[in-house]
């Protein structure tokens, strides 16, 4: 467990008490800053071991082997995660011991981050956060609250009771879907018009990113097909396509299919193309600003096609974004194309729908009783699928 300087340190001491309760065998680890919140004697007393800070102990001679700590532990949490510390482990600083041995870890990483609200919202912190995010560790929190400055906003510790809670329920779900072979779809399509010009959409590829993530600490293994401008850190179990158009998509979506015991289609495919793809560049002509009509036609349907080709012990997945009579619409299509689950979302919604880190998402199974669930990051929203996947359906 590593504690980092913030304010919150402090509540370190109950975190250490409630992991020993759980017979769990904790070595802490403290920044030099973070001694300025709380004495390692507090927290070598509540462990049972010595507070380590710095690769050797001059008085001993004792050199504390971060290769070593990184590949003794079965799990890496770093409570609370300060904003120097976080940009440190974001981009590969190695100047003390918490972060060599975060360097070396080979088991999962949980940080908890803690800082005032206008520090935690700063570009510079939330890229840092994505990018940890991205290479793979597991953020928790921060909360909503009374913060140390006296404002109230969002960078809060989550208490310790509940990064114990998130990270039981985290080693309950950890191999719920080993030896499962998972499809994902995520991003946008284009479709060309001329050699230069597109239709598509907005979509970023985020929530699809986030579920093929969920599926892969699980145990599955999962082929993700991603639209263009969708970028996925090499994982093991995972292997991507790229696709670029609709047509695309569903030639290897159909391919894969059969392989997969679930299919979760994220993608937001673009439900039209150009009945023709100019050759060349589609050029003005002299004064005159109007065009041919570009003629559309609808690209094969994807998640119908999958729903026809679906056999006893699949399941398929599909999403609906939708701006009017969001539940009916969604119910029509679970119905049409035989789905086991759908997630609805609304453009309506405030921080929901293409690009945000958040979503707001209602489930809808066979029983088409709505499971409305409250605001989240796409992570965690992703967890919240997975989790509902494997408990209710699967």
């Amino acid at each position: 467990m590593g504690v980092s300087g913030s304010i919150s340190a402090y509540k370190a001491a109950e975190l250490t008490r409630l992991f020993v309760k759980e017979g769990v065998d904790v070595q802490v680890v403290m920044t030099q800053s973070a001694k300025d919140f709380v004495t390692p004697l507090t927290l070598s007393t509540l462990s049972g071991k010595p507070v380590l800070s710095n690769f050797s102990n001059p008085e001993s001679g004792q050199w504390n082997n971060h290769v070593e700590l990184g590949a003794w532990c079965d799990l890496m949490l770093i409570a609370p995660m300060s904003a120097h510390t976080g940009a440190k482990l974001a981009n590969g600083y190695c100047e003390d011991l918490l972060s060599a041995i975060y360097l070396s870890a080979k088991c999962p990483v949980f940080l908890a981050p803690a800082m005032d609200h206008d520090m935690f919202l700063h570009p510079s912190t939330q890229s840092n956060i994505a990018a940890l995010a991205r290479n793979g560790n597991i953020i928790i929190g921060p909360e909503h609250g009374f913060l140390a400055s006296g404002l109230t906003g969002i960078g809060r510790l989550t208490e310790p009771v509940d990064i114990l809670g998130f990270i039981s329920n985290y080693l309950r779900y950890q191999n719920s879907c080993k030896g499962q072979k998972v499809l994902v779809s995520a991003g946008p399509t284009r479709e060309a018009i001329d050699p230069v010009r597109y239709i598509s959409n907005h979509s970023s590829g985020k929530m699809g990113l986030a579920i093929a993530r969920a599926f892969l600490k699980r145990g599955a293994e999962v082929e993700l097909v991603v639209g263009p401008g969708v970028e996925m850190e090499e994982r093991p179990g995972l292997n991507v396509h790229r696709v670029i158009s609709a047509d695309d998509m569903y030639d290897i979506c159909t391919a894969v299919f059969h392989k997969v015991q679930i299919a979760v289609m994220a993608a937001a495919v673009s439900d039209f193309k150009p009945a023709k793809a100019h050759i060349s560049k589609i050029k003005k002509s002299g004064k005159d600003t109007s065009i041919e009509p570009l003629e559309l036609v609808q690209n094969k349907d994807i998640l119908a096609e999958l729903g026809r080709k679906k056999q006893p012990g699949q399941l398929l997945v599909g999403f609906a974004l939708e701006t009017d009579n969001e539940l009916t619409n969604a119910i029509t299509k679970f119905e049409s194309k035989n789905l086991d689950l759908i997630v609805l979302n609304s453009l309506r919604d405030d921080g929901a729908g293409f690009g945000t880190d958040t979503n707001l998402v209602t489930l809808l199974d066979k029983s088409k009783i709505p499971n409305k669930l409250p605001l989240k990051p796409k992570s965690e929203v992703a967890d919240d699928i997975v989790n509902y996947i494997t408990e209710n359906i699967f």
